[in-house]
């Protein structure tokens, strides 16, 4: 439990993985149920090479159940009383539902990606309509699948904790943290000598408009889950609140506040900043970064005091992270790499 701050980084790591990967499928299903279908067809495949982060994913997933009391707290406590927590807090039924949920989750986003890209290079042969049935079932998946994440990986780690919102609040800001990671991705890709330009240059004002959506949005359901608990009198489902803002949470919660909204939205008001790349990319930068910081306040701040830990502080969070980051540039690189080939051959 002592390496309970630590071994949330892995958590935390793992969740934006997760996300990132998603938002990669989810992203293009957004844009085709919208009538963005112009859109689409420029920045779809790049998104969808994001689906390339699933097997990491998975990886750390595996970690993690297998070392459940470090990843789930309650787990221990259930262990050392012989209390039985009951409902969602059955262990075998919590692994079981993770491991299928994933599988049933990476499995449609990839086939999405699969049959947009065959709608596109084989039109004659009908493949757009297949497309459109996993558009449709997407959405729904992503919902069930994020809920689910959001329980078992955030809200229940403290056991009876509960908010009526809270996997749609965990699962919409890691959309609005892939959102910020693929400005970024775009931005260096244009820039970059060996990928030619696929997409217009208003695909940036395209993105910066959605992540300014996504973030009031977000500022929304964050301050929802405060909001219900307070006037609604739940002095229990407060105790959560109290603990993480009196201490040692408070400042590291500002920041995350300021990173996925006051500087999206500060920024992005003035137009002309919604036409710089370079700003948007940056901006992007603060919303995912922001969205690494609010999954690791909320899951290590699941725990009591004397088990705060700031954030990459120690070696083992470096290591681990740096670790990861390097494996997922190798992925995304490759995906990337047999993307251009494939446009380039076509």
């Amino acid at each position: 439990m002592d390496n309970f701050g630590s071994w949330s980084v892995l958590t935390t790591n793992f969740l934006i993985i997760l996300y990132l990967a998603l938002g990669g499928a989810i992203f293009p299903v957004l844009l085709h149920l919208t009538g963005a279908n112009r859109w689409r067809r420029q920045v779809g495949f790049l998104s969808g090479t994001c689906t390339a982060l699933f097997p990491i994913a998975f990886v750390l997933l595996i970690v993690l159940l297998v070392n459940g009391e470090r990843t789930f707290p309650w787990l221990k406590y259930a262990h050392k009383t012989s209390v039985d927590l009951g409902g969602w807090h059955n262990y075998t039924f919590l692994v079981t539902r993770e491991i299928i949920g994933f599988l049933i989750a990476a499995g449609l986003s990839v086939a999405v990606i699969r049959a947009q890209y065959l709608a596109e290079a084989h039109p004659e042969k009908n493949h757009f309509t297949n497309f459109k049935r996993l558009t449709i079932a997407m959405p729904f998946v992503y919902v069930l699948y994020g809920t689910m994440v959001a329980w078992d990986f955030e809200m229940t780690l403290q056991p009876g904790w509960h908010s009526a919102s809270y996997g749609a609040y965990q699962f919409q800001s890691a959309f609005h943290g892939f959102l910020g990671f693929f400005a970024m991705m775009l931005y260096f890709l244009d820039r970059s000598d060996r990928l030619t330009r696929q997409f217009e240059p208003k695909i940036f004002n395209y993105m910066a408009q959605f992540i300014l959506a996504m973030s009031i949005m977000w500022v929304y359901f964050y301050y929802t889950q405060y909001l219900i608990m307070w006037y609604g009198r739940l002095p229990a489902d407060m105790e959560r609140y109290w603990r993480m803002i009196e201490e040692g949470y408070l400042l590291i919660g500002v920041v995350f506040l300021f990173l996925k909204f006051v500087i999206p939205f500060s920024v992005f008001l003035f137009k002309r900043n919604r036409h710089n790349p370079a700003i948007i990319m940056m901006v992007g930068f603060c919303v995912i970064l922001g969205t690494w910081i609010e999954r690791y306040v909320w899951i290590s701040g699941a725990e009591a005091s004397e088990f705060y830990h700031i954030p990459l502080s120690a070696t083992f969070d470096l290591a681990v992270t740096i670790g990861v980051i390097g494996m997922c540039w190798l992925a995304v690189a490759w995906a990337l790499m047999n993307w251009w080939l494939i446009r380039h051959e076509a």
